[in-house]
């Protein structure tokens, strides 16, 4: 299972879902949905936008569990 960190790595940068959201121009909808797996895929654009704003990679971002 595919899951994204964004929660841990906002924890870790002391930001929250709402500065992410205006920096990226998102709804909490769907930021939440992509927190909670809820989607099916994640454009290049949102991953590089997270990763830009939470200063990682897609590495660090993305989290494969059994």
């Amino acid at each position: 299972m595919v899951s994204i960190k964004i929660e841990e790595l906002l924890k870790e940068k002391g930001k929250t879902k709402y500065w992410l959201r205006q920096k990226m121009n998102m709804t909490s909808r769907n930021i939440n949905r992509i927190i909670k797996g809820e989607t099916n895929s994640i454009s290049f654009k949102y991953i590089e936008e997270f990763c830009k704003y939470l200063e990682c990679s897609p590495g660090d971002l993305i989290k494969i569990e059994d």
